[in-house]
């Protein structure tokens, strides 16, 4: 009779320890970047880093994106569980019925700029002056600038993503990126002037996280400890981004140390990841009054579709309660 009832409280006990141990088992997420491995995506690489995800009982891998890699396409198959992407594109995805849905926002400024010679003051001046766009700014910025800055097609000019033709024209302006270009274009000898669209009103958001919907309803309590962690990690990086950086240089060996710490200080300098609405609310925070300027930005260029809910497009049921402040 003794043995049976020990035998019953070691299986017992035993049960117990397997069941606390299921428990406590790390939640595995794959996150899908939307570009080689850069100071843009810092945070996340500093939380990996620093231990944080692990802290938060994740276990998260990082996976590069490139020129040749879909996130979104990836999500929907389901070989990721989180993608990064502008949050056009999380629009452009529910007007194709793709079930997915963002859920934080990394960039409360959407980095996007026009870049202009030395000597320029004024984005205004730009107005009927050359600019080197690519095709995809058709669907972007561009019909913005034109809605909101009286800018015409007559002013396009190709671009092929080197900033070799601003440097040899002195007429020429170009599209870029705040943390990119502009360090391309001093290291050829000028210094030029920014224009960030975002200052100007440009309402998009940037470097959005991105769910599938069936994930976000079986993997919520997850996915919260996972965008808390990251914007965790965003606090961190932007004070010292040494940890993140060692990282995203084993991940891509081609980022210098010198593009890195430019990256980082135009992050900051230019408040992209912690001003506006993450002051109040919190890192990687969204807004459904930022996402609706957005919708009506697409309806007054005419780049909305008819009969399209893009309110599915967000959800902002993750990250209202993160609020990890700057």
């Amino acid at each position: 009779m003794k043995t049976t009832l020990a035998a019953r409280l070691a299986a017992a006990a035993l049960a117990a320890g397997a069941t606390l141990a299921q428990a406590q088992a790390p939640d595995r997420i794959v996150f899908a970047t939307d570009w080689l491995a850069q100071a843009e995506h810092g945070g996340f690489y500093q939380a990996l880093a620093e231990g944080t995800y692990r802290q938060h009982n994740l276990d998260v891998t990082i996976r590069m994106g490139g020129p040749q890699v879909n996130g979104l396409q990836l999500l929907a198959a389901g070989q990721i569980d989180v993608a990064m992407a502008d949050g056009l594109q999380a629009l452009s995805a529910v007007e194709q019925d793709v079930p997915v849905v963002a859920i934080a926002a990394t960039f409360q400024k959407n980095p996007t700029v026009l870049i202009a010679q030395p000597g320029t003051s004024r984005i205004e001046q730009l107005k009927g002056k050359p600019i080197a766009i690519a095709a995809a700014a058709n669907t972007t910025f561009w019909p913005w600038l034109k809605a909101q800055m009286g800018f015409s097609d007559a002013q396009k000019r190709p671009y092929g993503f080197s900033v070799q033709p601003f440097l040899a024209d002195k007429t020429l302006s170009q599209q870029g990126f705040a943390t990119s270009e502009p360090y391309s274009i001093e290291k050829g000898g000028v210094k030029p002037v920014v224009f960030l669209l975002a200052d100007y009103g440009y309402p998009p958001y940037s470097e959005a996280l991105v769910v599938r919907r069936d994930t976000l309803a079986r993997r919520e309590h997850a996915l919260e400890r996972f965008v808390r962690a990251s914007a965790e990690g965003w606090k961190s990086y932007l004070a010292n981004p040494a940890p993140g950086n060692a990282l995203i240089r084993k991940d891509n060996p081609q980022m210098s140390d010198e593009l890195l710490a430019f990256g980082h200080r135009k992050l900051r300098e230019h408040g992209i990841v912690d001003s506006g609405d993450a002051k109040r609310d919190g890192l990687l925070t969204m807004t459904d009054a930022r996402w609706r300027a957005t919708v009506e930005f697409l309806k007054i260029t005419r780049l909305a579709k008819p009969n399209v809910d893009y309110a599915k497009a967000w959800s902002l049921q993750v990250v209202r309660d993160v609020r990890v402040l700057p």
